[in-house]
């Protein structure tokens, strides 16, 4: 019978203790012992969960980053002037990019035009065809090739011919050139600026909105290669560069100029570099490409 009672009295016992250890787990003298026991399962999830949000926040930071342009460059304006004044002659520099962001070294220095107006007068035969409802014809489109792809003369003389100072003068007004000055009888001897030209380049697109428009857009794209220097030699592989140079000897030694528009990545930049007393060609061409590679570093890239 003892036996039996203390078999029960384990028993018992042990229902009671079955019975204190569930009034322990749901008393509230004990509530804190379950928390603590769950507790580092809490602290992980929490910890996970501000491990996420940082990796979130960090994402978040890293693709704003890589959001942001990369131009200009942080160094770009002041490397660009370096190499300008560090040149010889007369060096004058401007280049707009997304936002209208601009770099420039004495945009709005005037300089004899030479070549470099030929794509003003470009535009100015295609709105006079526009003005006089008139087909763009095999003779026009040859003169028009030349002109530009080749850099022609006597091209340039004929169109020049049909639009004249007032063709010029327009397109100057439409482009918004504040220091153009066109009225001298002579396309090469028109007055512009590196200012006015990057400015020119960056309306290209608006300035082409006529007919033939991208035929003519085309033709800014197709220079023949010997007189791809400068700025094409420095673009990324993938962009698309229109442009136009202009070289002729002057009193002081070589003018040479470019003004390009570059479209890349899904953003334009328009450069002008404009030169005077150069020692030599080469040596003008050499300028504009060192100065192209500063100011174009960074285009078509994010940090």
């Amino acid at each position: 019978m003892a036996l039996v009672a203390g078999i029960v009295m384990s028993l018992g016992g042990a229902v009671v203790v079955g019975v204190l250890f569930g009034r322990a787990v749901s008393s509230p003298a004990d509530t804190t012992s379950e928390r603590t026991i769950e507790a580092p399962a809490v602290a992980m999830a929490g910890a996970e969960a501000a491990n996420g949000n940082l990796g979130r926040a960090e994402r978040n930071k890293r693709e704003q980053k890589q959001d942001k342009p990369a131009w200009p460059a942080d160094d770009a304006q002041a490397k660009a002037r370096q190499i300008a004044e560090a040149r010889s002659g007369l060096v004058s520099f401007a280049a707009i990019g997304p936002g209208d962001k601009t770099l420039e070294f004495e945009p709005n220095r005037q300089f004899f035009s030479a070549s470099a107006t030929k794509s003003m007068l470009l535009v100015a035969e295609l709105r006079r065809l526009r003005r006089e409802e008139a087909p763009l014809d095999d003779s026009t489109r040859s003169l028009l090739e030349g002109m530009i792809t080749l850099s022609d003369n006597d091209a340039a003389d004929a169109i020049y011919a049909r639009v004249g100072d007032a063709g010029m003068n327009e397109v100057a007004d439409a482009a918004g050139m504040a220091h153009f000055s066109g009225d001298v009888g002579h396309w090469s001897n028109v007055q512009i600026t590196a200012g006015d030209m990057a400015l020119f380049m960056s309306k290209l697109d608006e300035l082409l909105d006529l007919p033939h428009g991208e035929e003519a857009s085309q033709m800014l794209a197709s220079i023949h290669s010997t007189q791809s220097w400068g700025i094409p030699q420095v673009t990324p592989d993938d962009a698309r560069v229109r442009f136009k140079g202009g070289w002729r000897p002057t009193d002081t030694g070589q003018l040479v100029h470019q003004a390009a528009r570059v479209d890349v990545g899904g953003e334009s930049y328009s450069i002008a570099v404009l030169t005077d007393g150069n020692p030599s060609m080469p040596y003008g061409e050499e300028t504009i490409r060192l100065l192209a590679a500063a100011l174009l570093k960074g285009a078509g890239t994010s940090k």
